[in-house]
């Protein structure tokens, strides 16, 4: 495990978890962000994952980042920090996947926003309240409307009214909201599934996903190129056919 004053990761039989830790509500300061970032780099070097969970300890996921860095002498890196740990989650090399307990808000609901899948609680929330203290959601603004539609984002940070994990379940904002006593046990379940996978199949998985979510079938020549070029010259790509065809569990060499 590689621990910071805030912040954690580890990686376990290609599982990595990212854990927010600076309870009771984890609102992220700089120096909290700096680590994210700081531990997003190292993780992302890990060939072996095939997943990164990004959990929290505590009484909810995030509240946000500390209003004491959107002050005018803070704001000009606290800004640029949250994008680059939104990109880093992103544009991690695999899958992400975010478990949402408590209440996910402002900065906090933008870290969910930038993975790949989350899991929440029934009794979460999301929101991004921060049109109530005259500012913006800058990742917010570029993540929901793709994932939700612009009317429903309009309302949301128009508002600043959160929504429960349900309605998001709903709007297609999450992937899942399971009760309470049974949400540690789905999310390891769902870890556990990817973990069972290919690695290097689910990292061009999502780099295919994210370059069809971008260009739609504009991007069919790079996808082809993808999967025939890369995809094809992995050995986990010939292993799934072969035991298929065999009618046998596949042995991933991850590679």
């Amino acid at each position: 495990m590689t621990a910071s004053q805030f912040v954690s990761w580890n990686s376990a039989a290609g599982i990595g978890t990212l854990m927010l830790d600076r309870a009771p509500l984890n609102i992220m300061n700089i120096v909290m962000l700096r680590e994210m970032e700081g531990a997003l780099t190292a993780a992302a070097e890990d060939e072996s994952l095939r997943v990164m969970l990004v959990r929290a300890k505590g009484n909810m996921f995030s509240a946000g980042v500390d209003v004491a860095d959107h002050t005018a002498e803070k704001v000009g890196e606290m800004i640029p920090l949250v994008d680059r740990v939104c990109t880093a989650l992103a544009g991690f090399p695999a899958p992400t996947l975010a478990a949402v307990h408590g209440h996910a808000l402002g900065g906090g609901c933008e870290i969910a926003l930038s993975c790949d899948l989350i899991v929440a609680a029934e009794n979460a929330k999301f929101g991004q309240p921060e049109i109530k203290l005259a500012t913006v959601a800058p990742v917010a603004s570029m993540l929901l409307p793709g994932v939700i539609g612009y009317r429903r984002s309009a309302e949301l940070l128009f508002t600043g009214e959160p929504v429960t994990a349900s309605a998001a379940v709903k709007m297609g904002m999450i992937t899942r909201a399971i009760p309470a006593e049974e949400f540690d046990t789905a999310v390891e379940t769902l870890a556990g599934r990817l973990q069972e996978l290919s690695a290097p199949t689910l990292r061009m998985c999502k780099r295919a996903l994210r370059v069809g979510a971008q260009a739609g079938m504009g991007s069919a020549a790079a996808l082809e190129r993808l999967y025939l070029d890369e995809l094809m010259a992995t050995e986990d790509a010939h292993e799934g056919l072969a035991a298929f065809m065999e009618k046998r569990r596949p042995d991933w060499k991850h590679r």
